[in-house]
């Protein structure tokens, strides 16, 4: 399963708008039920409008229903390994325990898992 994300996270970074940043990212969400949502980054000129790979992802699944979800993977366009920001990370918590599994991918046969808690140890919450 962690190849099919990794895949579909390339597949959807090729529809990233980066005309700013030049920076494509992709993400691939799997959902408790088997689904895979996909989500790429679109900027804008006027940079906060700007949504993340991560939060297109996430906000796909929920608008279609989904709101358990176990694993993420999220790819850059660099050399080296590609992690949620700050705020893909706190919008990602909203949905998920410590123990979701986020797949950072620098190539599609080298990546690192890490879990939430890792990665947001205080997060923001009700």
């Amino acid at each position: 399963m962690i190849n099919e994300l990794i895949e579909k996270a390339f597949e959807a970074r090729e529809n990233a708008y980066a005309p700013y940043s030049k920076f494509k990212v992709g993400a691939a969400l799997l959902t408790a039920n088997g689904k895979i949502y996909t989500g790429c980054n679109v900027e804008n000129a006027s940079y906060p409008v700007g949504i993340c790979a991560e939060r297109v992802a996430v906000s796909k699944a929920v608008a279609d229903g989904e709101k358990d979800f176990l694993v993420i993977a999220v790819v850059g366009d660099s050399s080296s390994y590609c992690y949620p920001c700050g705020m893909c990370r706190q919008f990602i918590s909203e949905f998920c325990s410590e123990d979701f599994e986020i797949i950072s991918v620098k190539s599609a046969d080298d990546y690192k898992i890490i879990k939430m808690g890792e990665l947001l140890p205080y997060t923001f919450s009700l």
